[in-house]
C-alpha cells in the first residue's frame, strides 16, 4: 500500500492541530506556510475530515480548525481511512490461492495495526524528540 499525498498531508494537518490541542484553532494558512504545502490543496483535505468528526471548525477572525477529540483519541488509522481509503496492500477475490489470499490478509493487517496503534499525540512525540533520523543502516 502506498499512502499518497492525500494521507501524508493529512496527517501533517492532524498533527499541527494535536500539537496546539487546547491552545485554540489554527489556520489552514498558517499550517501551509508552516509546511511549505498548498492552502488550496489542504483546503480539499479538511472537509472530508471535518465530515468524519475527526476536526471542527472555527468561524470568525481568529477562526480555524481544532481537534474535534484529544490526540491520544485519534489514530494515525482513522486519518488514513478517511482520506485514502480501506487498507489493503491489494485487491483480492475468494477465488485467489488461498496461500496468496493469507499473504495479502497478513500484510493488511499488519499495517492496519501499526496505523491504529499509534495515535497523533505519538507522532507529535516523536516529532518532537526529532527522531527523524533515528535509523541508520549500514551495508
Amino acid at each position: 500500500m502506498k499512502i499518497s499525498t492525500k494521507g501524508r498531508y493529512g496527517l501533517t494537518i492532524m498533527m499541527e492541530l494535536a500539537a496546539r490541542f487546547g491552545e485554540g484553532p489554527i489556520s489552514l494558512k498558517s499550517i501551509a506556510e508552516k509546511n511549505g504545502l498548498s492552502e488550496h490543496y489542504l483546503e480539499q483535505l479538511i472537509a472530508p475530515l471535518r465530515n468524519a468528526g475527526l476536526v471542527k471548525s472555527v468561524r470568525g477572525a481568529y477562526g480555524g480548525y481544532i481537534l474535534s477529540k484529544e490526540p491520544e483519541s485519534i489514530t494515525s488509522g482513522d486519518v488514513i481511512r478517511v482520506l485514502e481509503g480501506p487498507i489493503s496492500p491489494v485487491d483480492f477475490t475468494e477465488e485467489d490461492d488461498p496461500a496468496k489470499r493469507d499473504l495479502w490478509l497478513r500484510i493488511r493487517d499488519s499495517i492496519a495495526q501499526v496505523l491504529d496503534s499509534t495515535n497523533l499525540a505519538d507522532l507529535i512525540q516523536f516529532k518532537g524528540e526529532n527522531k527523524t533520523d533515528n535509523y541508520m543502516f549500514y551495508i
